[in-house]
């Protein structure tokens, strides 16, 4: 029989990978970040951009608790260690605790920081206001990429942590902490992979998987791949 202590460690691994990268189990019973604070997160239909500068930061924030998390589960799991007295504790126990609380600190201030000015040092903001008019700023940037994500006629796909959203003008990857966006009319595509799978081991239709660089003729605008799927000819 497995003790508390090893349980505890394995049911942990298992729920913050789920959490960090949120399977579909996961967005269906709404544990999720955006789910679980959909209340300040806002609605990315009616501000995609806001939304997602307050997405990225939080996410980060909650991410860097779950060390801390793990440490305060073992108190409870393993209790003979004593870990909920600092001084009792062993000394490698002590160690994780410092780097637990020290993660979340880190990211306080990094948020703290981000969000200043409304947040115009977020990284997302900062990457809007390379593509601004030399007589606007980022908002501008923001207002148009919002009102464009409101038209019906957009294009998105792909997983949650890997979404892949093209309007008129821009085309946007979405992940876990990061934005990429490019302007449709800066960019180069380039196929850099292809690979052909079976759709299902009794199917005859294989499909094949395209990974496609995007680069901007900016070279201050990251380049980011982006992977689509279709029917193999």
């Amino acid at each position: 029989m497995d003790s508390p202590e090893v349980t505890f460690t394995l049911a942990y691994i298992v729920f913050s990978v789920c959490f960090v990268f949120t399977p579909n189990e996961f967005h269906s019973a709404g544990l999720t970040v955006q789910n679980l604070l959909s209340g300040w997160l806002g609605i990315e239909d009616v501000a995609f951009v806001q939304y997602h500068l307050r997405r990225t930061t939080v996410t980060m924030l909650v991410h860097s608790l779950l060390p801390l998390g793990y440490y305060l589960g073992m108190c409870f799991a393993a209790s003979e260690k004593q870990l909920y007295y600092f001084n009792q504790a062993p000394e490698g126990w002590k160690l994780f605790l410092l780097l637990s609380v020290s993660f979340p600190t880190i990211t306080c201030t990094i948020a703290y920081y981000w969000s200043r000015n409304r947040w115009d040092r977020h990284p997302l903001a900062r990457t809007l206001a390379l593509h601004a008019l030399p007589q606007s700023g980022w908002r501008a940037v923001a207002s148009s990429i919002n009102t464009e994500f409101r038209r019906i006629d957009k294009f998105a796909t792909g997983a949650p942590g890997a979404r892949v959203i093209v309007t008129d003008t821009w085309v946007m990857k979405v992940t876990t902490y990061h934005i990429h966006v490019a302007q449709q009319q800066d960019i180069h595509l380039t196929v850099t992979e292809s690979r052909q799978h079976e759709l299902s081991p009794d199917s005859n239709l294989p499909v094949q998987f395209l990974t496609i660089h995007v680069a901007s003729i900016n070279p201050l605008i990251k380049a980011f791949d982006i992977r689509s799927w279709s029917p193999a000819l």
